[in-house]
């Protein structure tokens, strides 16, 4: 069973940066796109970003395209959100998740069945 532990969240100021780490078990990581979502009290999760298997493809947000770039590490098993110029309305938990397709960027929750624990990401402005 994979499992996904996210790390790197804390607290900054607006137009900060912030680099997301998300580690996998197992040995099948190359073979399944991964995505990152955010939530807050109350709103459902929302698709952030997402990466392919082979990280030739990306899909983002548009509320953070241009700020935000995801990556990944199949050597390590690791995927990474760099986010950028943050700002107040970035403040949420950041989930990673792996996706059940291994080409196909998919933005609803649904489409992904392993999640890790979240790590908040808090913006003052």
């Amino acid at each position: 069973q994979v499992q996904l532990v996210e790390s790197g969240g804390g607290t900054v100021q607006a137009g900060d940066s912030l680099k997301l780490s998300c580690a996998a078990s197992g040995r099948t990581f190359s073979r399944f796109a991964m995505g990152w979502f955010r939530q807050t009290p109350g709103k459902e999760r929302e698709f952030v970003a997402g990466i392919s298997g082979s990280g030739t493809s990306t899909k983002y947000a548009d509320s953070v395209k241009g700020r935000f770039t995801i990556s990944r590490d199949n050597a390590k098993n690791t995927v990474y959100l760099q986010m950028n110029s943050l700002k107040p309305e970035d403040t949420a938990n950041f989930y990673c998740a792996q996706s059940i397709y291994g080409a196909v960027l998919a933005v609803l929750p649904s489409t992904y069945n392993v999640w890790g624990q979240g790590t908040p990401v808090t913006v003052s402005s």
